[in-house]
């Protein structure tokens, strides 16, 4: 492969030649400069047609070599900018985790501020992995407060009761699960009922009266009298009415109102009892517009 180095040094040789034949016509006589001037045609023309071939390749060399170190360039720019593209990602993501989980935290502390009984918040740290139960870990216990029968709530609604109790954790029965019940009043007719959870993961209200008046959309909330809760919180929304014969009460389904496949953060009712029904502004509690993740951003 020719390289720069020899293409220099045969333009230098090229060059010291004519010097050379240069010189000598100009120290002989003009009478032995005629053939010194033909052979110098003649090597002139022999001369340019390797300098201009050095020359095309030293161009080549040249142009190849600005386009090398420019790629080079790019190259390392295309990595810099794909390792900054790649952290602003980490960054946006983190940005926007952090945007939902103020907006829950922020919910959260309005429920507990309008709630007139203490309440201990707690984060969901895990859930049943069987199939027996529906049920979920929170990340307080005996420690905190806790204990047995405590109802549990979010913004949009109960959540369920705790069943058992440890030191620094707790396990909580949802309402969809069916061995869970506590109280529950339409609000719409202010017929009382026992709110239980079914095998389709929803729930359910029985025990209404026979000439109850209920109909599907009726909004249900908790009366208060047993299981842990005040007065007024939401269950859910009534869709289907069961009338049976032979039967003296009717039972309706409830849709609930709290999505129990995204909870993350609650509150611990510890203290019920204290004041059994809740102020009449701005409760019964309505679920929370649903936020998306791009709004909070």
């Amino acid at each position: 492969m020719i390289s720069l180095h020899s293409i220099a040094g045969g333009k230098r040789a090229a060059v010291l030649l004519l010097a050379l034949l240069i010189a000598a016509l100009l120290l002989l006589p003009e009478s032995r400069q005629e053939p010194l001037l033909a052979l110098g045609r003649h090597m002139a023309a022999a001369v340019s047609v390797p300098l201009r071939a050095m020359e095309w390749v030293n161009q080549g060399l040249d142009g190849f070599w600005g386009r090398y170190v420019a790629l080079q360039h790019v190259r390392e720019e295309n990595f810099t900018l794909r390792q900054e593209i790649a952290r602003l990602r980490q960054e946006t993501v983190r940005m926007r985790e952090t945007a939902v989980a103020s907006t829950r935290l922020r919910d959260l502390l309005e429920l507990r501020e309008r709630l007139p009984y203490p309440t201990v918040s707690a984060q969901v740290v895990g859930r049943d992995p069987s199939n027996w139960y529906r049920s979920l870990v929170i990340n307080r216990g005996l420690q905190d407060g806790l204990a047995v029968d405590m109802g549990v709530v979010t913004p949009a609604g109960i959540i369920g009761r705790i069943v058992k109790a440890y030191d620094r954790f707790a396990i909580v029965l949802l309402l969809i699960d069916p061995n869970n019940a506590v109280t529950g009043l339409v609000q719409r007719t202010r017929d009382e009922g026992i709110v239980e959870g079914t095998e389709k993961g929803l729930a359910r209200i029985k025990y209404l009266p026979l000439l109850s008046t209920v109909k599907v959309g009726d909004q249900v909330v908790t009366s208060g009298l047993a299981g842990g809760f005040p007065r007024g919180l939401p269950v859910g929304t009534i869709t289907k009415i069961e009338r049976r014969e032979a039967e003296l009460f009717l039972s309706a389904e409830i849709a609930p109102d709290t999505d129990f496949t995204k909870l993350e953060e609650v509150l611990v009712v510890t203290s019920p009892r204290e004041s059994t029904s809740l102020p009449p502004m701005p409760f019964p509690l309505q679920p929370p517009a649903k936020r998306d993740a791009g709004d909070a951003r």
